[in-house]
């Protein structure tokens, strides 16, 4: 899974079981066309958690990081439609971060994807960057794997809270994000378990208690695929 573009939006969140099957049709058939309708926007791709029956994580890819800040984004953010305006409520415990594309490693579009959001030591933050970049560059095209990517929050400065950010309530937000994508679930928990294990993290610069995610393909898009509709 190459990333496409210098920016990205990460978000995860959890979904109840009884919004999963209309979540799943509103975010397939509406939200994600409407998002890769926008200009910057490259490819979507949502995830379900193998370790939580409530949990996503939603990747977009930009091609540059102003199309954070641009009018075609910020205007669907404040226009929802009426069926994201029912749907944005059941996004529970979102988190949502505005990213900075610093290392991306592999191609093509794999199963399963590891997430692991973390923070730099004070004063190892250039120790830890360093040793994620070579880590994750010499990760990406080991058997099983496709694809090894580092993100870190770079909020753009906006002057208040979006409409759909109003109607969810406050989202957090993580720091630093490393992604492991494969087509081998067992070889993406296994560097999950050494290479990016929280201890060898910690030891290499980042503070305790990385949140580690694991999850399975549900549905990508491209700006090629709504055009194909």
């Amino acid at each position: 899974m190459s990333l496409l573009g210098k920016a990205a939006v990460a978000m995860w969140w959890n979904v109840r079981p009884e919004q999963r099957t209309e979540f799943g049709d509103w975010h397939s058939h509406e939200h994600f066309p409407e998002r890769m309708s926008i200009a910057g926007f490259r490819r979507g791709s949502r995830w379900t958690s193998t370790t939580d029956a409530e949990g996503f994580f939603v990747l977009y890819e930009l091609e540059q990081y102003e199309v954070l800040s641009s009018r075609g984004y910020l205007d669907r953010l404040n226009a929802p439609t009426p069926w994201s305006t029912r749907m944005m409520p059941h996004h529970l415990g979102m988190v949502r971060s505005q990213c900075r594309i610093v290392a991306s490693f592999g191609g093509g579009v794999a199963t399963s994807l590891a997430t692991i959001r973390l923070s730099p030591a004070v004063g190892r933050e250039a120790e830890l960057q360093a040793h994620l970049s070579e880590t994750l560059g010499a990760l990406a095209h080991r058997p099983g794997l496709t694809g090894a990517h580092l993100l870190l929050t770079d909020t753009p400065r906006t002057s208040s809270p979006t409409t759909e950010q109003q109607i969810r309530g406050k989202d957090g937000a993580a720091d630093w994000i490393a992604l492991l994508s494969g087509y081998d679930p067992d070889a993406v928990e296994g560097v999950v378990a050494n290479q990016l294990s929280p201890s060898v993290l910690h030891a290499a610069g980042a503070q305790d208690n990385p949140a580690i995610g694991r999850y399975r393909l549900a549905f990508t898009m491209t700006p090629q695929d709504v055009a194909a509709t």
